[in-house]
């Protein structure tokens, strides 16, 4: 997408990371400090947000109908699927045992979204060190399924806070079961992706770190 790509040529210039450490720590820039590493990785060193800060507040809807309710730490997340459950498709094993991070959780119990009906989903997140709480997605539509890996994907830009002039967004998927009916699909999981905006784990807090915290 041209939002991700714009964030990666952003986040490729050390300028920008100085102009983030400049608001945190000011002095740094006044006299940066005898050592190699860039603003980059300066950032995401001392940044103090991590996942064990985090708690993820994720509801799904089918029409005006919860269907999927949860307070989710963020070690949860940050963990991922690490056993996948039988009666998944190879395209999903393949998905999932691919090289690129992966914020997702298991389903427990399963759930079932109809395939006609719209689903949609909301997910919040809190900081345990400030005690605020940010959005991630609103009421998204789940408005494109890919069958080829069997997700459903809704996607929202971030709210960030002003102090960061660029836009990324967030996209939230339903992870299926192989074998869905006519009427229904069976979900095993679900997961949250910045894509290029934080593609790692140690990316994803400071990406968060940066949105409009309340």
């Amino acid at each position: 997408m041209l939002v991700c790509r714009q964030w990666r040529d952003i986040a490729r210039d050390d300028y920008f990371w100085k102009c983030l450490c400049a608001k945190k720590w000011p002095s740094v820039c006044k006299r940066p400090p005898a050592s190699s590493m860039s603003y980059h990785k300066f950032f995401q060193t001392f940044s103090r947000l991590s996942f064990k800060d985090l708690e993820f507040y994720i509801d799904i809807w089918s029409e005006r109908r919860l269907i999927f309710s949860e307070a989710v730490p963020g070690s949860v997340l940050r963990a991922g699927i690490k056993s996948p459950p039988s009666g998944i498709s190879d395209s999903m094993k393949t998905y999932l045992e691919g090289p690129n991070y992966k914020m997702m959780m298991p389903v427990e119990p399963q759930f079932t979204v109809p395939r006609e009906n719209p689903v949609s989903v909301s997910v919040l997140v809190g900081r345990s060190d400030s005690k605020k709480v940010a959005s991630i997605v609103g009421q998204a539509l789940f408005d494109y399924v890919d069958w080829s890996t069997f997700r459903a994907l809704a996607y929202e830009f971030l709210s960030l806070s002003p102090n960061y002039p660029f836009v990324s967004g967030a996209w939230v998927s339903l992870l299926f079961m192989a074998g869905a009916g006519d009427d229904t699909v069976q979900v095993f999981g679900v997961e949250i992706d910045f894509y290029d905006a934080a593609s790692s784990k140690n990316d994803v807090p400071w990406l968060l770190d940066m949105l409009d915290w309340k």
